[in-house]
């Protein structure tokens, strides 16, 4: 099921375009970031991304290669929806997800929890997140 568009839409892609977030330019730091949520998480997959008005571009992931895909095929794009964490024990269970490409594919993603990476002024522009291929509960180090 496609994401529908937050109700801020335009305000954050404005946001996005101000601070330049979607050049591509390495960002070691993220890098850190993303290594040390999925260790606390215990999950083998966490990335920071952004989402734009097509594309949910990954700024740095671990245990992962996607760079970029469609908006209508991102998790993410549901996260940026909400202002809190959004947690999906098992994505084939959950009718949001369940024709997503990512979660019919083997392994695939069968377990995300994401928080939207927040402006000052409240616009979600990207995620946090982190993905497991099995089914689980969020919680530290599992």
């Amino acid at each position: 099921m496609r994401a529908p568009m937050p109700s801020d839409e335009q305000e954050r892609l404005r946001a996005l375009q101000e601070l330049e977030l979607m050049q591509r330019r390495p960002e070691p730091d993220l890098d850190g970031i993303v290594e040390l949520t999925a260790g606390v998480c215990g999950t083998p997959v966490s990335l920071v991304s952004i989402i734009d008005a097509d594309r949910h571009t990954v700024r740095a992931g671990y245990g992962i290669d996607l760079t970029d895909e469609p908006r209508d095929d991102s998790l993410c794009a549901h996260t940026i929806l909400g202002r809190g964490l959004l947690v999906v024990p098992d994505a084939r269970a959950d009718a949001r997800f369940v024709d997503n490409p990512h979660v019919r594919q083997e392994p695939g993603i069968r377990f995300y929890a994401g928080a939207p990476l927040l402006t000052g002024e409240g616009h979600a522009l990207g995620t946090l997140c982190v993905a497991d291929a099995v089914p689980r509960r969020l919680g530290l180090g599992q």
